[in-house]
């Protein structure tokens, strides 16, 4: 079946080949940094002077359009030219010095900047207003710039221009030696006037106050020609064979997105859940599954996995990250073989291009505090260094909304930070290296519980973490200097994990040293047509477990160890005969010493029938081996037995059990469009996740918990549907549903994954103005979702068969202060429609009796809660 559907994939590449040979001339897209008609000028006219027989770039989307001949010149020597005249274009950074001599109005945010991390481009259409006006009704600053073009098509700033208000010509400004002027606005003036003393004047209607207004001298004459575009704060790659959703730095300030397990709270793709009532462990949700099937990695190096993935979400503060990409589905073989529903990478804040202090203070109702600093410095032009840290204080030990006597959430500390170098010699040789630590000590439990005297006894249930990590990792990359496709990199990564935890009477200790190494080769094959990618990687892992009962009828103590060790190779191809169309296939073959050799192919098309409408498929396996204890911290926070607890612990391997495998099948549709005048979108996916294999996690016995190999089926589909318009200038709104199948074959039948709802309703409503204010309001409707069986329980601690539905809307408001807007002040709520499950603990009465259980979490743990906060940053 699997081999039937790749043959199909390869026939039609070929096909497609034989369809493209005969083209002569290639045409490609990318993306070029600038903002205004003199940009337009430099860019298309330095592509050219490199060797495009033609190209076009837009001002509202930064996508240039080249058309080239393959056989005489590449593409990067085309991006080498337009970076050599001060443009950044992808893979091509242009010279700072060359940049900082680009005309006032043309100096835009930075490709791999965080302004330009926090942003994508949208259009540059007339504002208007619900009533069909213009967007005149407020004082702003209008800025523009006045040109002159030569015959030679040069652009050339005009000073001395006098510009006013029609209706006001006694306030008057002139354009400065770069030709750019500054004039207030008054409402509801509209036109303003430009006169020179050598040139005929010109009256022109200001359309929107918020972009740059470009007026050129064509003949003598003053004429407005163009206007800037503007920037997203999430986005979806238009041009990427994979479909990657970008959640960049704005985005994430709509919330207070404290940690990374906050950062996903208006976006409708990835889920994030509490695991249980008491340890305040989150875990992501894709597809309808778990986290642990979701490969994520921070700057393309495993992040948070294994012992440490429960617990490591919160270690990554969201005012350290630069942008998260979201790919559903399958993934590339060079980042590995562990992805089955999508792969998460958050891209970190690099000391090169990030501001020198970001400061952000946080603290809610709740008893919670937040602190960060971000500090970079540029040492010289080629080194740099960056310190990130990250303070969370959590001493509410009275926080209790379904009054059962248990702390909502554990108190304590937690302390992460990152120190980070880059290198850059201008020659091809590019290195980063750094240092990670976390430190997170916290207690929960009873209100009133006492870790120094009730730990381990019976007088009160409580329950610690002490968890500690440290990462040593470096990237060294060089990119050929006579061929700038091809290129070599090496990424390597080492860490320590070690967690002490106790739950009532029960611990649970684990150590975790792992090593990664991941080398990677890319070039073309004749043109860029025929890319591809070989490479070799290495994951090790050491783990430790230790498993005690103190005081009980049923004392055990079980230790489980395993040394495991993923060596393979990989190759991937891609395809791009045109902009319309790629297909990428990969494969990867690894020996694990436990499991023996594995295989691993996935493939990607893309494409593009007309333009605005993109199309992709993919399909791939994936494997892991699971973690079954860290993975499910909760079953300790309860009285549940592991049922066959001798068998996993004398089982080889990693408890006697089979590694996970699934095929993973997507198909997603993207439409943009106009509506309301204004770029609009729509998307569409459906996935498909089939296990061949999973170890299943059964609740279904309110007593015990077991784990064992599937022996059936086990399968999710999702289908996702999101709108996304502007119904006014300013104002973004984005709606989804979601709908998910997930089923597993039990020992007691086929079921539907419980704590999972079925149906998800969601919309994000955000309204910027440039005068500083940012309105974000956003609404989640969650279905029923299946409870595990409890109907052996004593009556009144048996559940219903489903939960309730239920609404939760979160809103934030913030204020941009200061010259360069550099200190902003926020406020917000959580959960303001003030639900929360009123019985997240079975049998709280008796946390040492046998009904006891803190798993059976389906709704919101605390209600309504709200915030403040202020951040300061210098660039």
């Amino acid at each position: 079946m699997h081999i039937f559907r790749y043959l199909i994939v390869f026939i039609f590449i070929s096909v497609g080949t034989g369809l493209f040979a005969q083209e002569k001339l290639q045409t490609e897209k990318f993306e070029v940094a600038g903002n205004c008609a003199m940009c337009k000028k430099r860019i298309e006219t330095a592509g050219k002077d490199s060797g495009a027989v033609s190209i076009e770039w837009d001002a509202t989307t930064g996508i240039a359009t080249v058309t080239f001949d393959a056989d005489k010149i590449t593409v990067d020597k085309i991006k080498q030219g337009i970076a050599a005249v001060g443009h950044d274009t992808e893979g091509f950074r242009a010279d700072d010095a060359v940049y900082e001599e680009l005309h006032e109005c043309c100096l835009y945010d930075r490709l791999g900047s965080d302004d330009h991390h926090s942003a994508d481009t949208t259009h540059a259409d007339h504002a208007h207003d619900e009533n069909g006006g213009h967007d005149h009704d407020h004082d702003h600053e209008v800025t523009g710039v006045v040109v002159n073009e030569s015959e030679k098509g040069d652009l050339t700033p005009i000073t001395e221009v006098t510009i006013y208000w029609l209706d006001d010509p006694s306030k008057k400004v002139k354009t400065n030696e770069n030709g750019v002027f500054k004039i207030m606005h008054q409402k509801p003036y509209r036109r303003l006037v430009f006169s020179h003393a050598s040139m005929q004047g010109d009256t022109v209607e200001v359309k929107n106050l918020h972009e740059v207004l470009v007026i050129q001298a064509r003949n003598n004459t003053l004429q407005e020609i163009v206007v800037t575009r503007r920037q997203k704060s999430n986005y979806i790659s238009k041009l990427s064979p994979n479909r990657v959703e970008t959640i960049t730095a704005k985005e994430l300030f709509k919330a207070a997105c404290c940690d990374l397990s906050e950062s996903f709270s208006t976006n409708a793709s990835v889920d994030v859940v509490s695991s249980d009532a008491v340890t305040g462990s989150k875990q992501i949700q894709m597809l309808g599954l778990a986290g642990i099937y979701s490969q994520l990695t921070v700057e393309g190096l495993p992040g948070p996995r294994g012992f440490a993935s429960p617990l490591g979400l919160n270690s990554i503060a969201g005012t350290w990250i630069e942008a998260i990409n979201i790919s559903k589905g399958i993934g590339s073989v060079a980042n590995g073989f562990e992805n089955m529903a999508g792969q998460i990478n958050v891209e970190l804040k690099k000391p090169h291009n990030s501001e020198k202090l970001y400061f952000n203070a946080y603290a809610n109702n709740m008893g919670r505090t937040d602190v960060n600093l971000n500090l970079s410095h540029h040492i010289n032009e080629k080194w740099s260094v960056g310190l990130l840290l990250h303070d969370n204080f959590m001493y509410n030990k009275e926080m209790n909304f379904s009054n059962n006597g248990f702390r909502d959430m554990p108190v304590g500390n937690l302390f992460s930070g990152v120190n980070r170098w880059h290198f850059e010699n201008g020659k091809g040789i590019i290195a980063q290296f750094g240092v990670k630590f976390l430190h997170d000590d916290r207690v929960g439990g009873q209100i009133d519980f006492n870790e120094k005297t009730d730990k381990y006894t019976t007088n009160k249930y409580g329950l610690g973490f002490k968890n500690q990590r440290i990462e040593g990792f470096g990237k060294l990359g060089y990119v050929f200097p006579t061929n700038k496709h091809r290129s070599i990199g090496l990424q390597l990564s080492a860490s320590q994990y070690k967690q002490e935890s106790y739950f009532g009477l029960n611990s649970y200790d684990n150590e975790q040293n792992s090593f990664y190494a991941n080398l990677l080769f890319q070039d073309i094959l004749g043109n860029v047509a025929h890319k591809y990618k070989v490479g070799a990687s290495l994951q090790y892992d050491k783990l430790n477990e230790d498993l005690n009962r103190y005081n009980s009828e049923n004392d055990y103590s079980y230790q489980f160890g395993r040394k495991e060790a993923v060596a393979g190779a990989f190759a991937e191809y891609t395809f791009s005969p045109n902009e319309k169309f790629d297909a990428v296939l990969g494969l990867r073959q690894d020996y694990n010493n436990i499991y023996g050799w594995f295989t691993t192919p996935r493939a990607v098309l893309r494409y593009e029938p007309v333009l605005g409408t993109t199309i992709r498929l993919s399909s791939g396996r994936g494997q892991r081996t699971a973690n079954i204890f860290a993975e499910n911290l909760g079953i300790f926070a309860s009285s549940r037995t592991i049922n066959g607890l001798s068998t996993l612990v004398n089982g080889e391997g990693a408890y006697g059990l089979k590694p996970e495998v699934s095929w993973n099948t997507g198909l997603t549709f993207d439409q943009s469009f106009q509506l309301f005048g204004r770029e609009s979108g729509v998307s569409v996916e459906l996935f498909h996740n089939n296990f061949q294999n999973q170890v299943v996690v059964d609740f279904e016995n309110p007593r015990e918990v077991s784990f064992y190999n599937l022996d059936g089926k086990s399968y999710s589909n999702s289908l996702q549907a999101e709108l996304r318009f502007m119904p006014l200038n300013h104002f973004e709104v984005r709606m989804a549903y979601r709908m998910l199948d997930v089923k597993t074959d039990y020992n007691t039948g086929t079921l539907q994954k419980p704590l999972t709802a079925k149906h998800r309703g969601f919309m994000n409503l955000a309204y910027n103005l440039h005068s500083g204010w940012s309105f974000d309001y956003t609404l989640n409707v969650v279905g029923p979702k299946r409870l595990p069986n409890t109907s052996s329980n004593p009556v009144e601690y048996q559940l219903a068969t489903q939960s309730d539905a239920y609404v939760s809307m979160n809103a934030q408001v913030s204020k941009s202060f200061g010259k360069n807007k550099n200190f902003d002040i926020y406020v917000g709520g959580e959960n303001l429609s003030n639900f929360y499950q009123k019985d997240p603990i079975l049998a709280f009465d008796q946390p040492f009796g046998q009904n006891f259980d803190t798993n059976m979490l389906w709704g919101p743990i605390a209600g309504r809660m709200f915030y403040t906060g202020i951040r300061y940053h210098i660039k």
